[in-house]
């Protein structure tokens, strides 16, 4: 089911979107590092405000702002993917995700979590997206577990990591010890609707793999999402399903008229 999305994707999956920002290691990460600081400087934008035409399957930023590529508690998944410009998003989603990464840093210390695709500079189709066209769409990687304790081992995989299988009670396909965080997902989803908010935003729709649902319901914060009728897409085509197990893909909108 995956292979489709991958041969899409291939430009982005080069040897060059596996490398992570982790502790340098050689004088070839050092320069990465360089380079990403750079990029980040001269693409960063202004103060002034963005402007998110149309909607997130048919639209445009205006004066988009490109989201850094690590803070304390976070980092974006892949370096090709964000030297090409596929990490902006609005003014109002961008201290939405920066002030939801502050608050988890305290929710849960030492806890690591990835951004993936946003946005194109200018919005409109990015592939192999259908949405993420008007800087109010994110992808976050699932927060993973191994025999209970939190794991990043698969953060690093870049592009790849889109093609990653979960079955239907969020068990790695490859690797049974591995699961999906049901507790840090939900509990991540309540914190960013609360710091949308308060940006003038709300969460408008998420596209999670249909048969995790109930076991994201049934955590503490799943059932404050149930209960604050935070949208969950209730019917995908298969692709699509099969597509949404190691990300969760959130849209957002203006709460303002």
């Amino acid at each position: 089911m995956k292979f489709y999305f991958l041969l899409v994707f291939l430009p982005f999956a080069s040897c060059q979107s596996q490398t992570t920002i982790q502790a340098p290691i050689s004088n070839n990460i050092s320069i990465e590092n360089d380079t990403i600081e750079a990029f980040y400087t001269s693409n960063k934008g202004n103060d002034l405000p963005s402007k998110s035409v149309g909607t997130v399957s048919n639209g445009s930023l205006i004066n988009g702002k490109l989201l850094p590529f690590s803070g304390t508690n976070f980092r974006y998944f892949d370096t090709t993917s964000y030297l090409n410009k596929r990490a902006f998003v609005s003014d109002k989603l961008l201290k939405t995700v920066i002030s939801c990464y502050n608050e988890c840093e305290h929710i849960f210390p030492g806890h690591s979590f990835c951004l993936m695709e946003c946005s194109n500079e200018k919005g409109g189709k990015i592939a192999p997206h259908h949405t993420h066209q008007n800087g109010l769409s994110i992808d976050f990687m699932s927060p993973l577990l191994k025999e209970g304790k939190p794991y990043y081992s698969l953060d690093s995989l870049g592009a790849e990591h889109y093609l990653l299988e979960f079955d239907a009670s969020g068990f790695n396909s490859e690797d049974k010890s591995i699961q999906i965080d049901f507790e840090t997902v939900a509990h991540h989803l309540w914190i960013l609707e609360q710091e949308a908010r308060k940006n003038g935003l709300k969460i408008s729709k998420v596209i999670w793999k249909i048969e995790l649902k109930d076991d994201l319901f049934a955590t503490e914060y799943g059932k404050k999402l149930k209960a604050q009728n935070i949208y969950f897409a209730q019917n995908l085509t298969p692709i699509i399903n099969s597509l949404h197990d190691d990300h969760y893909h959130v849209d957002f909108e203006s709460v303002e008229n």
